[in-house]
């Protein structure tokens, strides 16, 4: 009896971990969206126009970097993962160390 009580614990942890869980799809989607969105990165490629838009890899603090690349400059940008308090997904919080010169 206690191996099916563990055993119908677990399927339901489980499933409530996996209905919270984005899609790697869907959450490159709001990264993306976040970084075409923001004022702050057109005005630090001077609002030129996008050529590309790549991942490039993460930060030592977990932040996902990402590569504007314009005619003239090719900009990096970070995005801060924050967790959230309770169920749900996670959101990020835009870094922009330096802007095309």
């Amino acid at each position: 009896m206690k191996r099916l009580i563990l055993a119908a614990t677990s399927a339901c942890l489980g499933f409530q971990s996996a209905e919270a869980a984005v899609s790697g799809y869907y959450d490159s989607v709001e990264q993306i969206g976040i970084i075409l969105g923001s004022a702050l990165v057109a005005d630090a490629v001077h609002q030129a126009p996008i050529g590309a838009i790549s991942n490039t890899g993460t930060r030592e603090d977990g932040a996902k970097e990402w590569t504007i690349r314009v005619q003239d400059c090719d900009l990096t940008v970070y995005l801060i993962p924050v967790l959230p308090e309770g169920p749900g997904k996670t959101t990020y919080r835009l870094d922009i160390p330096r802007t095309c010169q």
